[in-house]
């Protein structure tokens, strides 16, 4: 699809009626075309189509106008004569703060490609801590240039393929922007393993064909039922992405384990009326126990909420039903950057504090920047512990805490902020040692002591997440 700006303002419009900001998103637009005059991309098309696209995504988030305005502008002062004290005198110090934000360093400043590869991707993932805005005008970013990644070699298509799948998709999980996320997943997986790729991609449209019946019958029972009961709705299908799919497969598991291929989203006014269509659906639709999670009452640490429930659905087929406020499907699909609909004209605020407050990747980031001051010390800390496989541990009272895999005792401790008065810990009821590695759905009952003597020296070197040493540090 060629996207033009009148594209791009009328999708805004939608949104956001307001002339004069309408205006100064042109005004972006038109500094943007002539100041990419005459460059064009690998594709041939002109360059500014690429700025253009990619403001037209964050469209799609309802992105607030300096958002927009510094996507249009994102290369201007890495590829032309633009500086930031232009565009803060041509916009204001926002725009100009997230243009620079998403700014390469130059590679002047950097003896070789890798070191000054290290410091941008330093630079990327730190942006969550400034602004998170300007780690969403990078998604968007990466996601029309992934989009456009026929154009390029081979092992350039390789390169960055890797590269997303290891930075770009991990930030776009732990702000909730799932949709760019799977759609990141499927595009690196499809350069990565076209063989795979394609083949699984073949056995979804057989499952798709094979399970609509089946869906359309539990559609129409579903919105009858709830209907009836006069519970404002709304249904649709959603199908597990490519990827997504891959990873059970390798981990042993085989398609028809998989009840999440194809899923039903229910859409409702209030918390409330989850726990009744759950309810209602059950009387119909007799469910697998063990298969209920509650996402409402234990939200993810990227803020994901909803009920999820399999059950036996017409022909012998398993089902999941995703059970949601309206709200919270926004929050499920865009993350952070459905606060822009949410919450209008606050949205950055809250972005950035519930980013603070909610999620543990901002303290653990903040952690590991100050611990490890060469780039690639930092990039492979963030790899290793911030970006890898996530354990859900339970505590003894049902809250659920998120950890780096490979994650022990005291590190839950630390998470949990019991670390000084912790005396010993049991696991699914079976005493265990404090070095003892956490696996996911591990039950943790913590000994505790109010006249303990706080934490062992040895805690330290004991410790495997950079938070849960930096928080032992302090202690001693």
């Amino acid at each position: 699809m060629n996207i033009t700006v009148a594209d791009l303002l009328k999708n805004i419009s939608s949104y956001n009626s307001n002339i004069e900001e309408l205006e100064i998103i042109r005004k972006a637009y038109d500094y943007a075309s002539y100041l990419h005059d005459g460059q064009t991309r690998q594709s041939g098309e002109p360059y500014v189509t690429h700025p253009l696209n990619v403001a037209y995504i964050l469209s799609d988030m309802h992105a607030d106008t300096d958002t927009i305005c510094a996507a249009l502008l994102h290369d201007v002062l890495e590829d032309t004569t633009a500086t930031k004290e232009d565009i803060s005198s041509l916009f204001n110090d926002e725009v100009a703060e997230l243009v620079d934000g998403v700014t390469k360093i130059s590679k002047m400043n950097f003896s070789s490609k890798a070191e000054c590869n290290l410091a941008n991707t330093r630079k990327i993932i730190l942006g969550l801590t400034e602004d998170v805005r300007i780690i969403i005008i990078k998604l968007a970013d990466r996601l029309h240039n992934m989009r456009t990644l026929e154009f390029k070699s081979e092992f350039k298509q390789k390169e960055n393929s890797l590269e997303t799948m290891e930075i770009f998709v991990p930030l776009a999980y732990y702000i909730g922007a799932y949709r760019i996320k799977s759609e990141l997943e499927d595009i690196s997986f499809r350069y990565l393993k076209p063989d795979k790729y394609l083949e699984l991609l073949d056995k979804m449209e057989k499952s798709d064909i094979s399970n609509s019946r089946c869906l359309e019958e539990m559609l129409f029972d579903i919105n009858e039922i709830l209907s009836c009961n006069s519970i404002p709705h709304e249904i649709k299908v959603r199908t597990k992405n490519i990827y997504g799919i891959y990873k059970r497969l390798e981990e042993g598991h085989k398609m028809s384990d998989i009840h999440d291929l194809l899923s039903l989203k229910i859409m409702v006014d209030e918390i409330k009326n989850c726990y009744v269509a759950m309810g209602l659906i059950h009387s119909k639709y007799k469910p697998i126990n063990d298969k209920f999670k509650d996402y409402i009452c234990n939200p993810k640490t990227n803020l994901y909420s909803s009920l999820h429930t399999t059950v036996f659905g017409p022909d012998e087929k398993l089902v999941q039903t995703q059970i949601r406020t309206f709200d919270m499907d926004k929050i499920a699909s865009f993350g952070l950057t459905a606060y822009w609909d949410i919450n209008k004209g606050l949205a950055r605020e809250v972005m950035q504090e519930d980013l603070k407050t909610k999620s543990q990747l901002f303290k653990s980031l903040t952690d590991i920047n100050l611990m490890f001051k060469d780039n690639q010390d930092f990039v492979t800390q963030i790899k290793s512990e911030l970006f890898a496989d996530k354990i859900y541990i339970y505590t003894s009272n049902g809250r659920v805490i998120e950890l780096p895999k490979g994650s022990n005792i005291i590190d839950f401790a630390c998470y949990s902020g019991i670390e000084h008065i912790l005396v010993g810990a049991k696991v699914n009821d079976e005493l265990v040692p404090l070095d003892y590695e956490l696996k996911n759905k591990d039950r943790v009952i913590s000994l505790i002591d109010d006249l303990s003597f706080g934490y062992r020296s040895d805690w330290i070197d004991k410790a495997n997440t950079t938070f849960a040493k930096k928080k032992l540090m302090r202690l001693g």
